[in-house]
């Protein structure tokens, strides 16, 4: 995270904030805060007081991340550097954000979801933006969810594409199993119901029901309790799934949704950097 921080900084700074060295005398001291001018989940908190802390900004945070936040919070008190401070401005309100825009969406997803079937883990994808990955994934688990991968060393995650080289989902499980160490689970991603059994009963750890239609993971679901391969392997079903229907899969004997909608589709919160005092 510092190295993508470093980044984002230089990216904003380029040869320097022109705008502020021709207006604000060097050296100058102030004070200031961050507000919300909206409502959801606080995350990024300690990333932000990090980065001030980092450059010489005296900060006080006055809300942690997975905290319910309102419009007109304030999230940060600061003093320091008035250059300094403005060199900050846009990348710890981006961050901030951004991750408390996918902490919001990740809980009350997670809310919806629970208030039906406590047992389902809510989980996220790597549809993240681009080197912002450990962010959401932080993000994800702040809102109450699972990051699932952080990268591609985490697990085997078998899906489409390999298997289209393989040549079928059981080719590809039994050469994962074959290459792997024990150590590492292995995730397959089936298109049909006979696959999912198959892959069963040949030992994956976790079967991902890629794009089913609830009535056709109830229909799994019960073909694999019938062949006593139900208590074999988590159950995730993926593909497809939003706010909007994700309650049509809440009450299903599933263990794992997984959905890129916490990423992709999330709205950043609100919020803004105000001096108040020089």
């Amino acid at each position: 995270m510092d190295k993508i921080i470093n980044y984002i900084l230089d990216e904003d700074k380029g040869f320097g904030d022109i705008s502020s060295e021709s207006v604000i005398p060097k050296d100058l001291k102030v004070t200031g805060f961050i507000v919300s001018k909206d409502v959801g989940i606080a995350a990024g908190m300690d990333i932000v007081e990090d980065i001030f802390k980092s450059y010489g900004i005296r900060v006080a945070k006055k809300v942690e991340d997975g905290q319910e936040i309102e419009k007109g919070d304030i999230l940060f008190n600061f003093s320091g550097d008035a250059r300094t401070i403005l060199l900050l401005e846009r990348t710890v309100l981006n961050i901030s954000m951004r991750m408390s825009g996918v902490a919001t969406s990740t809980n009350e997803i997670t809310k919806i979801v629970h208030n039906v079937n406590p047992n389902i883990i809510i989980a996220g994808t790597r549809k993240t933006s681009p080197a912002f990955s450990h962010f959401d994934k932080a993000a994800i688990k702040i809102g109450g969810g699972d990051p699932h991968r952080y990268a591609l060393d985490d697990m085997v995650l078998i899906k489409d594409n390999h298997i289209a080289i393989a040549g079928s989902p059981l080719e590809a499980l039994k050469s994962a199993k074959n290459n792997v160490s024990f150590s590492k689970k292995i995730e397959i991603e089936v298109g049909t119901i006979e696959d999912a059994i198959e892959v069963a009963k040949n030992g994956a750890d976790i079967v991902m029901l890629d794009n089913f239609d609830p009535d056709k993971v109830k229909e799994c679901i019960k073909r694999l309790k019938e062949l006593n391969l139900r208590n074999n392997v988590l159950i995730e079903v993926s593909g497809g799934i939003t706010k909007d229907n994700i309650l049509n899969y809440a009450p299903l004997n599933i263990d794992i949704i997984s959905l890129g909608y916490l990423t992709h589709s999330a709205r950043s919160l609100d919020f803004s950097l105000k001096i108040n005092q020089v």
